[in-house]
């Protein structure tokens, strides 16, 4: 697949008629046929979960994709390096740590605000 020659956008609607329609590859008896103790295995066996706490879906969030922007970027060498040596999708993967750090700055800034008028209410210095 080079130059993303076969990626397709589908709506929602248009995935829901396919898959009733019979159209999507995915085994269904095989998945709901699967145990607890094979999807452990599964996971387990999989380099993709390596070092994946198997509470990680307790603080996860849904996130609606938004439109990506396409931009220019300069980065250290060893830095993209290793994104990349983390297969396929790195720049999802990249994106979602410059989220997460968004976030944390976000939230200490917002901390940091609130601290500040709360000392100012109170008589103190900032």
């Amino acid at each position: 697949m080079a130059n993303g020659e076969d990626i397709r956008r589908y709506t929602a609607e248009e995935l829901e008629a396919m898959i009733l329609r019979g159209e999507d590859r995915t085994d269904w008896a095989a998945v709901d046929a699967k145990t607890e103790a094979d999807l452990k295995r599964d996971t387990e066996s999989d380099p993709a979960w390596e070092g994946i706490p198997e509470d990680w879906y307790k603080d996860a969030v849904l996130v609606m994709p938004s439109r990506k922007r396409l931009v220019s970027l300069r980065l250290d060498e060893d830095v993209l390096t290793w994104f990349r040596g983390q297969g396929r999708l790195y720049q999802t993967k990249m994106n979602a740590v410059l989220r997460a750090y968004m976030k944390q700055v976000q939230g200490r800034d917002a901390g940091d605000a609130a601290q500040s008028s709360g000392q100012r209410r109170h008589g103190g210095t900032p």
